[in-house]
């Protein structure tokens, strides 16, 4: 279930822990996080980018006419990819992005925590989950050891993703992704 966990930056116990989509909605809205949830359509299993895409057309319709994106792909992790343990350690250690990062997940789940202020949010999206990162927040992005997860991402930069690490420690100090077994 989706989850939202905002901490001090200092770190401790949650000063908010809601898994209340709304109230997650209304905690990122004062930080520029659009975060929303879309209804999940039928997939078959091995579906691929032109099948999802074309599943979701409407919404990523209205996400590119609102905000100008450009560019739109499928990303699919799966346990057995061969450079998982790579991909999550790099995406683990903050940075920053010039322009939103935007993912909706199709299916599975990852972990979004966003640095703003001396707050930080701890954001588990899943299955119907659309989170849009704006440009310049210092984040991170934990998959899990075990990721499993399909999201469709949309740009304005056709060369896609540009990732700008701040090189601060920080991550290391809140909780990872550790998913429920499937």
């Amino acid at each position: 279930m989706t989850h939202l966990r905002i901490f001090d930056e200092a770190g401790g116990a949650p000063l908010t822990d809601t898994r209340d989509a709304g109230a997650i909605a209304a905690a990122l809205k004062p930080i520029g996080v659009r975060f929303e949830q879309w209804p999940s359509r039928p997939l078959a299993d091995d579906a691929g980018q032109d099948e999802v895409l074309q599943a979701f057309a409407p919404e990523v319709e209205r996400l590119k006419a609102e905000n100008g994106y450009q560019s739109v792909d499928v990303i699919r992790m799966v346990p057995d990819h061969p450079e998982k343990a790579n991909l999550r350690t790099k995406f683990l250690s903050e940075h920053r992005h010039s322009e939103d990062e935007v993912r909706f997940f199709v299916e599975g789940e990852g972990l979004f925590t966003l640095r703003e202020g001396e707050k930080i949010y701890a954001v588990l999206c899943e299955e119907g989950d659309l989170i849009s990162v704006p440009a310049g927040t210092r984040h991170w992005f934990d998959m899990g050891p075990s990721p499993r997860f399909t999201a469709i991402r949309l740009f304005t930069n056709a060369d896609g993703w540009v990732a700008n690490f701040t090189g601060d420690t920080i991550a290391e100090r809140f909780p990872r992704h550790e998913p429920l077994e499937v």
